[in-house]
């Protein structure tokens, strides 16, 4: 007889936590887009469309015959367009062998984090997972996971920590960088340490752990960095000040680490996926309801998670900018102010944290992990 399979307890992921509601709740423009993509503005299926006519003997003179040969043209052209454009931007992909890579996630005890690494544990990959809270080594091995305790806003215990990875699993291949807290006070309500600790766990970590894993990645010539931002980044809003501003900190950050590493010589094979998700049907923002489900839906981890893990196993760069309207937001910024605060109001952007009561009038933080 064979060796024995180890059995892995598994919980598959919800997508929603409201199993009764009604049908029209999952109807969203994201998945008519989706949809669409497949069908009209898919080029394939436009060219059948084109042969179809043909075989029905229309003329290329008739006016549907021109209509559809337009289409079938335009749809290749921005399919063609689409693909130089990655290949402009990213580069070519690098080959990814999860035998040979060790990934290591921040904040990966809960949320997003810890579905990824759940996923890649249950694969046999080589994961470490930073974090402050402790996790039962029983439960670790049931997961496939190893936990190091670490403060990732401590430069002096991320470089111990990946020391220890180095020493057990081997250098770091794939960072991903998840941790992240929110303090919802004011500006005025907020203290100089309640900031200070957002910008260390939600900003810093990313430069302690790129200062500890990066240099691994270009002695080994590849590599992975996925930035997990947030589409607050580019808006801001009230009450979540220092949340808002340590996520548009990550922008800039990671423009600057993909210019930086297109100008290192041993760059070109390190990868860099920015992830900027609109809100996230996890604990750091339960309650807070959406203006619109159909225009701007609550997204589940597993919708962020597939994105991300695709992108990383085909050895691509890129963005994950999840629901639709985070893809594009960064519109709202060149349109009149007016039609900027209409919109504002209309979303309730800056009412939310009052309205689902997650203002902290005792000043604790909503310490759960993206």
């Amino acid at each position: 007889m064979g060796a024995r399979i180890r059995e892995i307890p598994a919980k598959l992921p919800k997508n929603f936590d409201r199993p009764d509601e009604p049908w029209y709740h999952h109807l969203t423009i994201d998945l008519i887009w989706k949809v669409l993509g497949y069908t009209v503005f898919h080029p394939w299926v436009a060219w059948v469309i084109v042969l179809c006519l043909r075989a029905q003997v229309t003329p290329y003179q008739s006016l549907e015959m021109q209509i559809a040969i337009v289409w079938a043209f335009l749809t290749t052209g921005r399919a063609i367009f689409g693909i130089i454009n990655a290949k402009l931007a990213y580069g070519n992909a690098r080959e990814v062998d999860l035998s040979e890579e060790v990934i290591v996630i921040t904040g990966g005890v809960g949320g997003l984090g810890a579905l990824i690494a759940e996923v890649y544990g249950m694969r046999n990959a080589n994961v470490a997972v930073l974090d402050t809270k402790k996790v039962d080594l029983e439960e670790a091995e049931e997961k496939g996971v190893v936990y190091y305790e670490c403060d990732v806003g401590d430069a002096q215990q991320v470089d111990e920590a990946v020391k220890e990875i180095v020493e057990d699993l081997g250098p770091p291949t794939i960072l991903i960088n998840n941790a992240g807290i929110v303090h919802t006070q004011s500006i005025l309500d907020s203290t100089a340490e309640e900031v200070r600790q957002t910008f260390r766990t939600n900003t810093f970590s990313h430069f302690n752990t790129l200062r500890s894993c990066l240099p691994h990645m270009l002695n080994e010539g590849r590599g992975t960095i996925v930035t997990v931002s947030s589409v607050l980044g580019h808006l801001g809003a009230a009450n979540l000040s220092s949340y808002t501003s340590s996520k548009a900190a990550l922008l800039a950050l990671h423009s600057s680490l993909r210019a930086e590493l297109a100008q290192h010589p041993n760059g070109e094979d390190i990868k860099t996926i920015l992830v900027t998700p609109g809100q996230m049907s996890t604990k750091m923002f339960a309650g807070v309801r959406t203006p619109s489900n159909f225009l701007a839906p609550v997204i589940a981890p597993v919708d962020i998670a597939k994105e991300v893990i695709g992108l990383i196993e085909k050895g691509e760069s890129g963005d994950v900018a999840v629901p639709l309207y985070s893809r594009y937001i960064q519109i709202l910024g060149v349109l009149p102010l007016g039609v900027q605060v209409l919109i504002r109001k209309w979303s309730g952007i800056d009412t939310a944290m009052a309205k689902a009561g997650l203002m902290k009038a005792d000043k604790t933080a909503l310490n759960e992990k993206r």
